[in-house]
């Protein structure tokens, strides 16, 4: 019999605490062994119990999610799940990525039980991928420098003129740390989808812009594509392209497809890329949980264009890049620190 994941609980509300708990017994592989009701009972129950997993709530007295995160990964790093409200902790979600949070569930702003299990399934499907997430890659990201950007050689691209970025589990971090090392001469756009819940992108795209040579938007509708440009694709809206009679290219948000599991998916935005630029597309897979981008990457190579796919010995959850790999789809494996040397070489 395999091992039960230990997850801690931890949330000021104990209406929250028991139905998180009553979620999480529903999977036979989770044990909840405890729950706190604020950071400072957290880290001492974290340090009694020894979980391999904590779902984390940000806002919270005496000691807030983030401030726990900090002072916990200081002791005995733990993959954490944060079970947040957006409109109360948008700031505070974005500083619990840079302090290691794995990934992040968004808690119903109304409390009633119907609401609340309506996210049971995502949040034992995050609980179990980040019990088997590489922890230290999480924290390293999200306190290594971005370094010097690569170079880019005086010509045009002659591969690709798009990159297209899928990234889930582990992705605030590794795109804080890819982005920045992209020049500011890059010469093709970029458009990146990254699973967050809703209220969360357009905070993440302004936070990487503060500290990338390249400008980083959240994608409207109907904005046209720039080359040196990189467009983060809505929470809630799938991210595709539309080339114009006067020849430009321009963002379309679409809430159809309505049959992928993730909106926006990395399937979505690479299917389109290859449908409007052909073979002239790089398309990359980094770290996340899941198979998202395996039908996308098969459509680039289909149309003639080039995959890289993050390697394992880097990735925080080796899903993603894994399904593109084992399909025999990836041209190019790179570390993350090699990731943005690898891009610029592909295009």
């Amino acid at each position: 019999m395999s091992k039960s994941i230990r997850v801690l609980v931890v949330d000021d509300s104990a209406f929250v605490r028991k139905v998180v708990t009553q979620m999480l017994s529903r999977s036979p592989s989770i044990e909840v062994v405890g729950a706190a009701r604020d950071g400072e009972d957290a880290l001492d129950l974290a340090e009694r119990l020894r979980p391999d997993v904590i779902t984390l709530d940000l806002v919270m007295p005496r000691m807030n999610g983030v401030e726990f995160l900090r002072a916990q990964g200081k002791r005995r790093p733990v993959a954490v799940v944060v079970c947040s409200i957006a409109h109360e902790s948008g700031e505070m979600a974005m500083e619990a990525f840079e302090a290691g949070a794995v990934d992040f569930v968004q808690k119903p702003t109304a409390l009633a039980t119907d609401r609340v299990y309506e996210i049971a399934d995502e949040l034992i499907a995050k609980v179990e991928a980040a019990a088997a997430a590489d922890v230290s890659r999480a924290r390293a990201s999200s306190s290594v420098g971005a370094g010097h950007p690569v170079q880019v050689a005086a010509r045009p691209a002659t591969h690709a003129e798009i990159v297209v970025i899928g990234i889930s589990t582990g992705g605030p971090q590794a795109l804080r740390e890819l982005i920045p090392r992209l020049p500011r001469d890059f010469p093709v756009p970029i458009a990146m989808v990254l699973h967050m819940p809703v209220g969360y992108t357009e905070m993440y795209a302004q936070r990487l812009n503060e500290i990338s040579a390249l400008e980083v938007v959240e994608a409207k509708e109907g904005a046209t594509l720039e080359r040196g440009m990189v467009w983060l694709a809505p929470a809630g809206r799938h991210l595709t392209f539309v080339r114009g009679l006067d020849g430009k290219i321009r963002a379309h948000l679409d809430l159809k497809p309505a049959d992928t599991q993730h909106r926006p998916a990395v399937d979505v935005l690479f299917r389109s890329a290859a449908d409007v630029f052909g073979s002239r597309v790089l398309g990359v897979v980094m770290t996340g949980m899941g198979t998202d981008g395996l039908l996308g990457a098969a459509h680039i190579k289909a149309h003639g264009g080039r995959i890289a796919t993050e390697a394992e010995s880097s990735c925080v959850v080796y899903g993603m890049p894994r399904a593109v790999v084992e399909a025999s789809l990836s041209d190019r494996s790179a570390t993350l620190d090699e990731m943005a040397d690898a891009i610029v070489e592909l295009i």
